[in-house]
């Protein structure tokens, strides 16, 4: 679906600031969401696949359908991805605390912690971008594993998106509560980079004695998610 370019009479924001505005609801609906800790990567995970339907469709986002499509895919797999996430955060910051305590090398040990959770944590936001996310956690954090290191820009857009939400909620602890949607857009906006890239420098060139084969209809585009998840505005 066409997404329009011109603000019509009596409109308060163009397109362009509608998105925005929904990603912050989103953002904050993915807070809320969230607060159960354990549900943590399935929230990111919707969060994704929703901003991915918003755009490719031009849907506008919703707090009751971002929370049917939670809801929709919620399974015993995302809780324990959550519990998985939970434990190494918690082993992060008990080695924070330790080599925060004095423990000799600590200050070799600081920087290695510090970029070990930043590497988790792009690995983790690709996982949530990724469509294997809805069905296999495991299948999506390999995928995004690989990604990581075989797309560092990307992962360098990613690890700069987490930077700047850490610094804005540090520096103004109410824009905590709407982080989560820009970092989802960010992760998703990163995973379709990777998915079309490659798909555009793979592509053979025609022969000349193609050229006068009659085209065929092109095929509607399909996003990923609208195959995993379904949301019901």
């Amino acid at each position: 679906m066409p997404q329009a370019t011109t603000r019509e009479p009596g409109e308060l924001v163009g397109p362009r600031f509608a998105l925005f505005s929904d990603v912050l609801l989103l953002g904050l609906a993915t807070t809320v969401a969230c607060l159960p800790v354990l549900t943590a990567p399935a929230a990111m995970s919707t969060a994704c696949a929703v901003l991915d339907r918003r755009v490719r469709h031009d849907r506008t986002i919703t707090v009751g359908g971002y929370f049917r499509a939670l809801r929709a895919r919620l399974r015993t797999g995302d809780l324990a991805a959550g519990a998985a996430v939970v434990a190494g955060g918690a082993l992060l910051l008990f080695n924070a605390l330790v080599a925060g305590a004095g423990l000799p090398g600590a200050a070799v040990f600081r920087p290695a912690l510090l970029a070990a959770g930043a590497l988790l944590a792009v690995v983790l936001l690709r996982a949530c971008a990724r469509p294997e996310s809805a069905t296999s956690w495991r299948e999506a954090a390999r995928a995004a594993a690989y990604e990581t290191v075989r797309a560092p820009r990307g992962s360098a857009v990613l690890l700069l998106a987490v930077a700047t939400a850490a610094v804005c909620a540090w520096a103004y602890p109410p824009l905590a509560l709407l982080v989560p949607g820009p970092l989802a857009l960010a992760a998703r906006a990163v995973e379709h980079a990777g998915a079309t890239a490659p798909a555009t420098a793979a592509t053979p060139a025609v022969p000349a004695t193609a050229a006068t084969a009659p085209a065929a209809p092109a095929a509607p585009a399909t996003s990923s998610y609208s195959r995993t998840t379904t949301e019901h505005p």
